[in-house]
């Protein structure tokens, strides 16, 4: 397993942790895709998500969104709606060629 697949899977379990960040994210970025944006920034989206909503975890166990997802969500996106492809723009995942790291994700215990 690389690092873009372990991402991908601990991704993947918060998604279906948290379905409603989804719904916001592809609410939040229909909006500004409306608005005439052709290209847009998946952070904003994500700070958005977070102001508006305070979506996810619960902030002493667990992260409510973790940046590492910004990507991935971006991707998924304007994979799921290829009319809107290039609409985040995104870089070459090097991670496929970086190993796992084994580690679990952190929590905010990990700053004490």
């Amino acid at each position: 397993m690389n690092r873009r697949d372990e991402m991908a899977e601990q991704c993947a379990a918060f998604h279906r942790q948290h379905p409603e960040v989804w719904d916001l994210f592809v609410q939040f970025t229909n909006e500004m895709i409306r608005k005439g944006f052709k290209n847009y920034s998946v952070n904003a989206i994500f700070e958005r998500i977070r102001w508006e909503k305070d979506a996810g975890g619960d902030g002493t166990e667990s992260f409510k969104l973790n940046n590492n997802y910004r990507a991935l969500y971006a991707r998924r996106f304007m994979k799921m709606y290829p009319q809107h492809e290039g609409f985040f723009r995104t870089r070459e995942q090097t991670s496929e060629d970086k190993p796992a790291t084994g580690l679990p994700e952190l929590t905010p215990a990990a700053y004490s």
